[in-house]
């Protein structure tokens, strides 16, 4: 078995590399491709795998280059973890944001929208190679924006996709340990999109517990309230938990506490720049010839349960035992309401021949609100994208519900592309 890591210079990868070696009892990979389009990532993070793969006693054959056909060519897996334009374009797209006053943030907002344009077309790209070189492969996307593009490679890829995040394996856990179980006796109704996703419920041997967990997360909120916390990064308070009446996703804080978080982004530095430290930390650690493990700062990088994520998923998928996971995929009537083609975030039951997304109740009329405005706005964004659309791209601006007001729409379009130049594809400002 072949498994390609399109992206393989990031500081990821280690994360990756160490849940797969992991499950070698039931995910027998013989060959690790590395492929990045940065040669000097490569030549840290190739040598630290191969470290890696031999310290674990592992005959898996690690290898690496810039060549993506040669990565892909012969996969079981390709997994896409890229980041189009480096993160000094994550960083504009924060500065982009207070610029106007929006939320900048690498998957939301303004931010998730300029990161979609770019990444986009790469990744439909990648998707061709694919279809000619590995037709069987299945595609697990982890790239952000997740939902976003999983929902272009589904409309426009014959590719068989299926989209990821650390989030619902994140809740998993945390649920398991407050609830003092198996995270294997866990089972949740988790529902919406990629960072846009509410718990409503969780059910342990047939007995829903997910009332007791909504409640333990208000009385933390409110012991909190009641400590002073000093921190004036946005946070869940027991009123809005009150009012929700379910497990949140953290990323619904950007629409519900929006006013908050434009304040907080105002007074801080940049996400971006706080990561290009931790990387370059990581990068000089990774160049160690004696460092064989993941280090353990590489949890400041964010990303908790990535190789649980990905390394489970293709090892049930391997073995087609039929679990169910929490991944992005269409929609195909399992959440009513919602059309049939839409990508959703949602429990599906995982076989050889990929994801199918498991049937569950309507959203609430007000999540449904925010869901379907959302979903517009996704489908608009990768019209743009795939047309070179502008007016398209206006509108998807105009429809996100953390986007400008109508008359600041074309103002903040023109610099988004200014900043952006050389990375918009069809969308380049002429």
């Amino acid at each position: 078995m072949k498994v390609c890591v399109i992206g393989g210079g990031s500081t990821y990868t280690p994360e990756l590399v160490e849940g797969l070696l992991r499950r070698c009892d039931m995910l027998p990979v013989s060959e690790l491709y590395l492929v990045d389009a940065d040669e000097t990532r490569l030549s840290v993070l190739g040598p630290l795998t191969q470290r890696m793969a031999h310290h674990a006693g592992s005959n898996v054959a690690v290898r690496y280059g810039t060549d993506r056909v040669a990565g892909i060519s012969g996969s079981s897996f390709v997994v896409s973890q890229i980041r189009v334009g480096g993160m000094g374009a994550r960083l504009n797209d924060e500065q982009l944001g207070l610029e106007f006053g929006l939320i900048g943030q690498e998957t939301v907002g303004v931010g998730g929208f300029a990161n979609a344009l770019r990444t986009i077309p790469v990744a439909l790209s990648i998707a061709q190679d694919i279809a000619r070189h590995a037709p069987n492969a299945i595609l697990l996307n982890f790239t952000n924006p997740a939902g976003l593009i999983t929902e272009a490679l589904c409309r426009h890829s014959d590719v068989t996709t299926i989209g990821l995040c650390n989030v619902p394996w994140s809740f998993n856990m945390g649920f398991a340990k407050g609830l003092n179980v198996s995270p294997d006796a866990i089972e949740m109704d988790y529902v919406g999109l990629n960072h846009l996703s509410w718990v409503r419920g969780v059910t342990i041997d047939g007995v829903e517990r997910g009332s007791e967990l909504v409640r333990g997360m208000k009385a933390r909120a409110l012991k909190a309230q009641g400590r002073g916390v000093a921190s004036d990064e946005p946070a869940w308070s027991p009123e809005s938990i009150g009012v929700i009446d379910a497990i949140p996703n953290y990323y619904l804080l950007y629409y519900y506490e929006t006013d908050a978080w434009i304040r907080y982004q105002r007074g801080r530095p940049a996400r971006a720049s706080e990561v290009m430290e931790i990387e370059a930390r990581l990068l000089e650690q990774y160049q160690d010839p004696n460092l064989k493990e993941k280090p353990q700062e590489l949890e400041l990088r964010g990303g908790a349960y990535y190789s649980e994520t990905a390394a489970a998923l293709m090892a049930d998928i391997h073995c087609d035992v039929g679990s169910v996971h929490i991944v992005n995929v269409a929609n195909r009537g399992a959440i009513p309401g919602l059309a049939d083609d839409v990508v959703v975030e949602t429990a599906a039951r995982v076989t050889r021949a990929g994801a199918q997304a498991l049937s569950t109740e309507p959203l609430r009329p007000d999540m449904h609100a925010l869901v379907q405005t959302v979903k517009d706005f996704e489908l608009l964004t990768v019209q743009a994208a795939v047309e070179g659309n502008q007016d398209a791209a206006m509108l998807a601006l105009l429809t996100n519900p953390l986007g400008p007001p109508a008359h600041l729409v074309e103002t903040v379009w023109r610099r988004l592309q200014a900043v952006n130049a050389g990375w918009l594809g069809k969308l380049e400002a002429t």
